[in-house]
């Protein structure tokens, strides 16, 4: 079944619909953390990583030892004060159904102009291996850059417990 958008009896290709937030940008970004795109509740909620389920927030307050809040505000602020900079690497797809990797025909955020405009990123954390595949789909690594992949934080990643998670990125974080 054509699933194109019928309009006044003439067939549009499927729109494209915006599946990035705004990045999260302190002065001076040491660290970069890409996503692959935010949930439905991050969308709905204009919040990154806002799943209950996802332990990026309880990862990000234990390696930088910060005391835990659930109001997002502050968690933003964390990252700030802590020079780690967010974004995610779609900003316009067909979402064919929930889940990281159920995005077709991606249109990138510029990642790569950011990185450049900030030469105090040091290192860049992808958030999932789907992340990473999608940036070296979209871009090429910049020289004196570091790359690392981390276990997803997200609930659909089972395999691996919140302290693996969490002992990963301890290693991976420079």
């Amino acid at each position: 079944m054509n699933k194109s958008i019928k309009n006044n009896g003439s067939s549009l290709p499927p729109l494209k619909e915006r599946v990035s937030l705004d990045p999260i940008l302190p002065l001076n970004p040491k660290i970069f953390i890409i996503g692959t795109k935010p949930g439905n509740q991050e969308l709905r909620k204009q919040e990154y990583y806002a799943n209950n389920g996802n332990s990026f927030w309880k990862i990000i307050y234990e390696l930088t030892d910060e005391v835990f809040s659930k109001n997002y505000a502050e968690r933003i602020d964390v990252l700030k004060r802590n020079h780690i900079a967010i974004w995610d690497i779609c900003q316009f797809g067909e979402r064919v159904r929930p889940g990281a990797s159920n995005v077709k025909n991606e249109v990138p955020n510029p990642i790569n102009e950011i990185i450049e405009m900030y030469p105090s990123v040091k290192q860049i954390l992808f958030n999932g291996q789907k992340a990473y595949d999608l940036y070296l789909k979209h871009f090429t690594e910049i020289e004196g850059i570091i790359y690392e992949t981390v276990l997803s934080t997200s609930p659909a990643n089972t395999g691996f417990s919140f302290r693996e998670k969490l002992n990963n990125w301890k290693t991976a974080m420079v």
